[in-house]
């Protein structure tokens, strides 16, 4: 079996997908993405097709060490999501070759579902306890919300109250067990950081998310000191080498690689392991569409330290296009009292509409997260 042609598309809402044929005639589906990116992560995609085109596309860790090794320069965001796509699409070429979901190629699955939690709110979130509401009587469990606006490195704590009263008014309404996640998005620095973590610790989060960037992962110890509160972090880290760094450094109670950033399944089953040693559960980042879930879960089936998976299905993010719009076997999506069971079709187990990718990639989008500034006219962070 050779591989004999590799295909790039571009859907919305902000998504890439990658198809690779082989001379089997199997086609395997991938999702290279980097939000706001995607023009360089697919050109990079195209960029390594000559190490692939001809090649066995069962020999998945040998070409993705050619995809990292050989290029000489490596890693970062959109060098890693384009491999990571490439890998989703070589895995899902040889569950389909052997008639079998890719967990059981990876030693077979430890359990038989996973928890999932849904996103209320927006960039600048608003009504969180009525959407929260809503998420639970649909049956799930856990809800993930942006926390704040823009933040400067020393801030009003009027806007951190405002957080505390967001986050109250879901504790009040969802009652003491319902999981509330609290993703600071890397828009708060270490100063206020110390102060919110401490704030929120009375209404028991579930995590708090990036309460400072991993640019500035030595902060995490520091962060982790000051409140009783489990710490999430890991979506903009794209190898085993800067999982390694992180878990060192310590501080962190939960990684949350993404399938689409963080080198695919190949990279993130063995960051994921790494992790386990260290006592560090594994929660994938996946505010994506549904390969990148279906490559989640397969992670998810094999990882004994998994602990939760996010899904963007209703996403605030997701304009013009929905999750499921791709996905033909729908019913494999569905959550059940905020669970999803493992995959039971060959290869990653979804099922493409490819006539809506072909249709959505003759208008490319062009999605670019906002330029926020602070009231200062300074660049925030998003």
């Amino acid at each position: 079996m050779k591989i004999v042609k590799i295909q790039t598309y571009f859907v919305r809402p902000r998504w890439g997908f990658v198809e690779v044929t082989t001379d089997s005639g199997i086609v395997g589906w991938g999702e290279p993405v980097l939000e706001g990116h995607e023009d360089a992560v697919l050109a990079a995609v195209n960029e390594m097709k000559p190490y692939l085109l001809g090649q066995d596309p069962s020999n998945i860790e040998d070409l993705w060490a050619v995809m990292y090794h050989a290029g000489f320069y490596r890693g970062g965001g959109v060098l890693m999501s384009a491999i990571s796509g490439i890998d989703q699409a070589l895995w899902d070429i040889k569950g389909k070759y052997y008639n079998t979901p890719v967990y059981q190629l990876l030693g077979g699955k430890v359990r038989d579902r996973i928890r999932v939690y849904s996103w209320i709110g927006g960039d600048r979130p608003s009504h969180v306890a009525k959407a929260a509401k809503e998420k639970m009587d649909e049956g799930f469990t856990a809800v993930k919300m942006n926390a704040t606006d823009e933040l400067m490195f020393i801030d009003s704590y009027k806007k951190l109250d405002s957080v505390i009263e967001r986050v109250a008014s879901i504790r009040e309404t969802c009652g003491p067990d319902f999981g509330i996640a609290v993703d600071f998005h890397g828009r708060v620095h270490k100063p206020m950081a110390k102060v919110l973590a401490k704030k929120l610790e009375e209404f028991n989060p579930m995590f708090i998310e990036e309460p400072v960037l991993c640019d500035n992962m030595e902060d995490f110890p520091e962060i982790a000191a000051c409140c009783n509160v489990p710490i999430a972090t890991g979506e903009r880290l794209f190898t085993k080498y800067d999982f390694r760094k992180l878990l060192e450094i310590g501080g962190v109670d939960i990684i949350q690689p993404d399938l689409s950033h963080a080198g695919g399944i190949t990279e993130v089953k063995k960051i994921a392991s790494l992790a386990e040693s260290f006592d560090v559960a594994l929660a994938p980042h996946c505010p994506l569409g549904p390969i990148a879930l279906s490559a989640c879960l397969q992670v998810d089936a094999i990882s004994y330290n998994a602990a939760i998976q996010e899904q963007s299905i209703g996403i605030h993010y997701n304009q013009g296009q929905e999750v499921l719009n791709y996905v033909k076997n729908k019913e494999d999506f569905t959550f059940v009292d905020g669970w999803i069971s493992m995959p039971t079709k060959p290869g990653l187990g979804v099922e493409i509409n490819k006539e809506l990718v072909i249709e959505e990639n003759k208008t490319p989008h062009q999605w670019k997260n906002p330029v926020w500034r602070n009231e200062d006219g300074s660049v925030a962070e998003w």
